[in-house]
């Protein structure tokens, strides 16, 4: 069975860190593939957001991932200190 797509908006930012959560919600229970194909910007709001998201995926069991980021995109995502492999990871320490 192949996991659920959520296409994700062209701008992610504070703004739309609302819309996001809801999006990723909705899913909750279910392997989830996050689209960035869109995606123009990638703001340290919608990386919080994942990283929550990311955390209780992992908790229920379930992966979550994220495809189609941008060269741009994945820049503005590591000088947040992240990569597109460990974004949606959560590791307990």
């Amino acid at each position: 069975m192949s996991d659920t797509v959520v296409k994700l908006a062209p701008r992610l930012d504070t703004a739309q860190a609302g819309a996001l959560a809801a999006s990723i919600l909705e899913h909750a229970g279910q392997d989830l593939a996050l689209d960035a194909g869109e995606v123009t910007h990638f703001g340290a709001m919608a990386v919080q957001v994942i990283r929550a998201a990311a955390k209780s995926w992992q908790a229920s069991g379930h992966a979550l991932t994220i495809t189609g980021l941008s060269n741009d995109c994945t820049d503005q995502i590591q000088l947040l200190g992240f990569s597109p492999d460990n974004l949606c990871t959560w590791e307990n320490t």
